[in-house]
């Protein structure tokens, strides 16, 4: 498949500050990949080197085949969303969204034409009229990528996009950004520090931890098979729990110095029978769910079941899990198998 971006050994610098350290990545033509990662993980420096923001001082940047490390923004044939939506207040959303045609000289009716097409899209095609002020914040989103689609680029950056709109709003948006990148089969890339967001809208997601890629892969592949402790600690809400591989969850071929990770989805409770005998140190039902918190031999581990089911603080149960849902990693933090 033809890449629609390909990073070769990419580094770059705050100062003297290195923040990218080594990125290769190619996102194939019409794909949808997510930047995912803490604070400081070098999300946001990447999309900018890759928008031409930012220098790189090592490695080469290609769009559509072509090496476009020493161009310009403005020569890339990219679009950027940013988190703010930076929209022009005294325009209307018409001239907003087809501002970056007109400076370029196109002509009017095909700057109308191409708005129109592009409000469409994205569903704001009746608040056209309307200036920034009188939008909502999703109607704001909706213009700032219309004035990214108008272009029709080779490439959208989109950073932390929706991080501005409220939880309900959120999940909407998400929802229809990724409708309209099936919709319009362009090659997007999507930075956010949302593990929930980046699982149910990435093709493709690679998790990035101080400048470097840890892990890419798509959303089963993350959640199922991390590739890394750091991944498997970073992706799931309640983390995945971890204990020594000498430790009470015996593992066979786990050793001293190496970590068996479970996910607390992964864990049964029961009053009694074969497993970890635990004690229970406390509860928070949050919905239907309950984030069970308990102590195996001196060990903390969380179990989230059915909060219907969840026992008593200071009960005795017994923790059991699957072997297929068992992860170790070595020393490094490296997968083991």
């Amino acid at each position: 498949m033809t890449a629609g971006l390909e990073l070769v050994g990419v580094h770059a610098a705050h100062g003297k500050a290195e923040v990218l350290r080594g990125i290769d990545l190619t996102v194939p033509k019409g794909e949808l990949l997510v930047l995912l990662g803490p604070s400081g993980a070098g999300k946001s420096t990447l999309l900018r080197v890759i928008a031409g923001l930012h220098p790189v001082s090592a490695g080469a940047v290609r769009i559509d085949g072509r090496d476009v490390t020493a161009l310009s923004p403005g020569q890339r044939d990219v679009s950027m969303v940013f988190q703010a939506f930076a929209l022009f207040p005294h325009l209307s959303v018409a001239d907003n969204i087809g501002f970056g045609l007109q400076v370029r000289g196109m002509g009017k009716r095909e700057v109308r034409r191409r708005t129109e097409v592009a409000a469409a899209m994205v569903g704001c095609e009746k608040v056209l009229d309307r200036r920034p002020e009188q939008l909502s914040g999703g109607e704001r989103q909706r213009v700032a990528l219309a004035r990214a689609l108008v272009r029709e680029p080779a490439l959208f950056l989109l950073d932390e996009p929706l991080s501005n709109l409220d939880a309900e709003l959120r999940v909407r948006t998400r929802t229809e950004l990724r409708a309209l990148h099936d919709r319009v089969g362009a090659t997007m890339v999507h930075v956010t520090h949302d593990q929930t967001e980046a699982l149910a809208i990435g093709d493709r997601v690679a998790v990035l931890r101080d400048g470097r890629i840890e892990q890419v892969g798509t959303p089963d592949e993350i959640w199922r098979r991390p590739a890394t402790a750091f991944v498997a600690g970073f992706v799931g809400s309640p983390a995945m729990n971890f204990l020594p591989g000498d430790g009470p969850w015996r593992v066979p071929g786990a050793v001293a110095g190496q970590q068996v990770g479970v996910r607390p989805e992964s864990l049964r409770l029961d009053t009694s029978g074969d497993g970890l005998a635990a004690t229970v140190t406390g509860a928070e039902v949050i919905g239907e769910d309950a984030w069970v918190r308990l102590r195996i031999e001196g060990h903390a581990l969380v179990a989230r079941v059915p909060a219907t089911t969840r026992p008593e603080i200071g009960a005795r149960v017994v923790a059991r899990a699957d072997a297929a849902d068992l992860h170790v990693f070595d020393a490094d933090g490296s997968r083991v198998g």
